[in-house]
């Protein structure tokens, strides 16, 4: 009996504390769902919700919701190391900045050396730092500098005229960003196996130059020489995406280093309603382009003079080393002849908005400054072409600007032959001195099918349109017939162009209204023919430019032979 009993008891024992464990179990498995709610929430907070939270007396200043986060303490410990910072780093620089110095020195200078060099006393600061989203192979991290120095830095320079100069380098005030790539990841300490650096961004670059116990105005080109030597030296040698790579753990690190990516080819075709610069007369345009800064990587156009809509029509290419960051830059000038050229307005274009091996046609607003966009003035717009081709893609896409179907260009010689890096440097000068002309002969049939909300000419509000159809290069036309008093005409009528060289000819399109006693121009359309080349054919509306309303409805079909000659 006293068994039974005692199963008994021990089965409703068992059977309660089972009951009470999933009761706890469920509780808890509530509590923990609460608290992820809880904790997602707080994930989204920003700090106007935190605000509300917390009265004004009671929110810690340290709280903050940003991605770039204060350095003040980095800032206090670097002061007080900085006297050894400054010895350490001073004869840095001095053998490592030398080299560069004397690689990018212009034409007036035969040596450049430092022959004082110190930091001074003044720190730099640190505001700020920002962690950018990686994959798992790296961390990148960018540090914001501020560096307004007392620095004692003179350079020896020796000009090509055997003259000698002690020139002191002052008043140096710097602004930049500079990127930290830990990548890759490893097992072993410290983590990382190499550490790479870049100025990602020089937001301000200051400082003046003075002979010392002299001026150096009073020698004309020197102060020139020297600060676009000092400013193409920082441009190219750590101006991201350059980026110098430090091995930490021994292994190849080769795949970090700066290498080019792909061509960027750049049709400049024209220019509309530019700022008139000139008191007399009208401006003289030309535009400078480029990637990168330096002067044997920017490209200028030829000049128009007394021109505000200017047509260049004119073919560039740039090497990209990093497509997903670089931009390309456009800037209009109007020409001064000996005086220094005034800036009209400038654009750029980010290559990462560029679909490969697709022509993006685009006009670009011209303002007065790219990193203030306070600029409300009219300056007008530049029309550019742009064809992005990544190395490797050849097959996936025709680029008529090279000749990779029928034989290697001189540049994919001196990728493929290269093992070890290549300097972009290099390639672009040996592109540019065996580089091959294509010549693209062929047929362009041009239908104009019809116009839309074209402006009105007459009383009655109408107008009798027609279209003159030429090739500029060719200087070849056909037009259209006169559609009477319709503001929305159809012609559907095809023109044949036999075209000599489609890579630098134009198709303009000029409407006109018809009177008894002339014709009244009524607005234009202009176009390369690079679209159609890559497409074969081409169905689409254009705007018409000089009116205040309109577009007309071509299609445009090409039929080519390519030619090829050496330059």
């Amino acid at each position: 009996m006293g068994f039974f009993v005692g199963l008994f008891l021990g089965v409703v024992i068992g059977v309660g504390l089972v009951m009470a464990f999933a009761h706890s179990e469920n509780a808890r498995s509530k509590r923990r769902g609460e608290l992820a709610a809880t904790v997602a929430a707080f994930s989204k907070m920003t700090v106007e919700d935190s605000r509300k939270l917390l009265p004004a007396e009671f929110y810690p200043s340290w709280v903050v919701f940003s991605q770039r986060q204060k350095l003040n303490w980095l800032n206090l410990e670097l002061t007080k190391i900085w006297p050894y910072v400054n010895e350490a780093a001073s004869e840095l620089i001095r053998t490592s900045v030398e080299p560069v110095l004397e690689q990018y020195k212009s034409a007036v200078l035969s040596s450049l050396k430092f022959s004082k060099l110190t930091l001074g006393t003044v720190a730099p600061q640190f505001t700020g730092v920002s962690l950018i989203e990686d994959d798992n192979s790296g961390i990148t991290m960018e540090l914001e500098l501020q560096w307004d120095g007392n620095p004692n830095i003179i350079l020896d320079i020796r000009t090509r005229l055997g003259v000698s100069l002690p020139i002191q380098v002052k008043n140096i005030g710097f602004t930049g960003v500079f990127r930290l790539i830990f990548k890759p990841l490893v097992d072993e300490f410290p983590c990382f196996g190499a550490v790479s650096y870049s100025l990602r961004e020089k937001k301000k670059l200051d400082f003046t130059l003075k002979i010392v116990g002299g001026d150096i105005s009073s020698l004309p080109g020197i102060s020139d020489a020297i600060e676009g030597t000092i400013r193409d030296a920082i441009e190219d040698s750590i101006t991201w995406p350059v980026r110098k790579v430090v091995p930490i753990v021994p292994g190849d690190y080769s795949d970090l280093e700066l290498k080019p990516v792909g061509i960027l080819e750049v049709k400049l075709v024209q220019a509309r309603d530019l700022t008139n610069k000139d008191i007399i007369g009208k401006s003289d345009p030309y535009a400078v382009l480029y990637i990168r800064p330096l002067r044997d990587r920017m490209k200028t156009s030829k000049t128009i003079n007394n021109d505000l809509n200017p047509i260049w029509n004119e073919h560039f290419e740039f090497v990209v080393e990093d497509a997903s960051t670089q931009n390309l830059t456009i800037k209009v000038y109007d020409d001064e002849g000996l005086q220094p050229s005034e800036l009209i307005g400038c654009a750029h274009v980010s290559l990462k908005d560029l679909q490969p091996g697709k022509v993006k046609d685009v006009w670009l607003k011209l303002v007065k400054d790219l990193e203030i966009q306070r600029d409300k003035k009219d300056r007008g717009q530049v029309h550019v072409e742009l064809l992005f081709c990544p190395f490797g893609t050849e097959n996936d896409f025709s680029n008529p600007f090279a000749v990779q179907k029928f034989s290697m260009t001189s540049l994919e010689k001196a990728l493929k032959g290269s093992t070890n890096g290549t300097d972009t440097a290099n390639l672009d000068r040996t592109a540019t001195q065996r580089k091959k002309e294509v010549i693209v002969r062929g047929v362009l049939s041009v239908t104009v099918i019809s116009a839309e909300d074209l402006p009105a000419m007459d009383l009655m509000g109408k107008a009798d349109p027609f279209v003159v159809v030429r090739m500029k290069k060719a200087e070849t036309k056909n037009k259209t017939r006169v559609v009477n008093e319709s503001l929305n005409p159809t012609w559907n009528q095809t023109f044949d162009f036999v075209v000599e060289d489609g890579l630098h000819d134009m198709l303009m399109l000029e409407v006109y209204d018809h009177d008894t006693f002339g014709k009244d121009y009524m607005g234009r359309c202009i176009m390369t023919l690079t679209r159609v080349i890559m497409e074969g054919e081409v169905r689409d509306s254009f705007p018409l430019e000089g009116a205040k309303s309109g577009k007309i409805n071509l299609y445009l079909k090409w039929a080519a032979q390519p030619i090829f000659r050496d330059t």
